[in-house]
């Protein structure tokens, strides 16, 4: 178990709270929504970071990756969560990549993992088909044929899947939506015929898209692992993405109340401080308490990846469940100890507020998690 990052990851961590500082500030995610720009993401800023070896950060030395552990993406997950940047590094690498190193074939991994690490190929995981989390409640069909899989159904919430060169798809082949049985994975090219995807925005600003397959064909060897028997894997990619997810939002949390703090010791009302009132100084006394042991729960749930540990998955609840709370309390009072400015466009504040409303919905909210939670630890 790690509470702290070692001196490499701190370096990292560093080095990452300075390029996201200087290159890609809060205002350009406002940028990238005031142009409706079409990727939904800097593909510039995108290959600074490959370069800087982002991309490569979890991959395995065989397959061109530096195999530095998820702790080291988490002190990336939380610089970014810091000036809420947008890029494919959660669609692509955390979930991506994640289903081709856990369940693809050695020479699935041989062709896509070195393309991943260089960012050439990115990729989104198509699962939802509600607007609520639901993992096992997949409908969309892979029905078998002589030569492979024909795949029939909608995704909903398809993040970054409108510009994703490659999609993840979960798909029943066999069973009823709703078990966890019958579920695969298959890797589809996103321009196949039968295709069509739908781009939409999330109040967030960030991207996402609702995808129609009509009749898509695929071959034998888009299959990723085993027919039918795609749970546990998935499982593995989602807890990955939700210890991911929790990393950058303590990140946001964290932004959020440094940037309130600062305010009330600036802000004068009555001629004296805002930041001199005992009520407020109380009310940024517990969030400051909350976000340290939120920021416990995630570094031990960091490492618990890394170190292959058997309550991965209840971290993932415990972390992904906190930092819903902590997101949302912290976020609240940012907005209301800003007054009426809090809820302008002009101010940040407001962004974070909205990341924090979609980054909590996403892969399960607060109430999923506790169940979960209470259902892998026996009660």
């Amino acid at each position: 178990m790690s509470l702290v990052f070692n001196e490499e990851q701190r370096q990292l961590q560093d080095a990452a709270k300075a390029f996201f500082n200087e290159n890609a500030p809060i205002d350009a995610l406002r940028k990238l929504r005031d142009e409706k720009d079409a990727t939904g993401y800097d593909t510039q800023l995108w290959a600074q970071m490959s370069e800087l070896g982002w991309a490569m950060i979890t991959i395995p030395e065989a397959y061109d990756g530096l195999d530095f552990g998820y702790l080291g993406l988490g002190a990336i997950a939380i610089e970014s969560g810091h000036t809420l940047t947008a890029s494919p590094l959660f669609g692509t690498v955390v979930l991506g990549a994640s289903a081709i190193e856990i369940a693809g074939s050695e020479q699935q991994k041989q062709e896509l993992l070195p393309q991943v690490a260089c960012g050439e190929l990115t990729l989104a995981l198509a699962l939802e088909e509600t607007n609520h989390h639901n993992p096992a409640g997949v409908s969309l069909t892979a029905a078998k044929g002589a030569d492979g899989y024909v795949l029939n159904g909608r995704k909903k919430l398809v993040l970054d899947g409108h510009s994703a060169d490659k999609l993840v798809v979960v798909a029943r082949t066999s069973g009823n939506a709703g078990e966890a049985g019958g579920l695969s994975l298959f890797l589809v090219d996103a321009d196949s015929a039968g295709i069509s995807r739908q781009r939409t925005t999330l109040i967030d600003s960030r991207n996402a898209a609702n995808i129609d397959f009509e009749n898509v064909v695929v071959s034998a060897a888009a299959l990723l692992g085993e027919a039918d028997n795609a749970w546990p894997i998935l499982d593995q990619i989602l807890d990955r993405g939700r210890i991911y997810l929790a990393a950058e939002m303590l990140g946001g949390a964290d932004e959020c109340l440094s940037r309130t703090v600062e305010y009330l010791g600036d802000r004068e009302q009555f001629g004296v401080k805002l930041g001199s009132f005992q009520a407020l100084k109380h009310r940024c006394a517990e969030m400051y308490c909350e976000l340290e042991l939120a920021r416990s729960v995630v570094m031990d749930a960091l490492s618990a990846i890394d170190d292959q540990r058997a309550d991965s998955a209840a971290m993932a609840s415990l972390a992904k469940a906190r930092l819903n709370d902590v997101f949302k309390l912290v976020t609240n009072e940012a907005t209301q100890m800003h007054g009426g400015i809090g809820v302008t466009d002009e101010l940040v504040i407001g962004f974070f507020l909205k990341r924090a409303r979609v980054a909590m919905q996403i892969f399960g909210d607060a109430g999923f998690h506790r169940d979960r939670y209470a259902t892998l630890c026996g009660y």
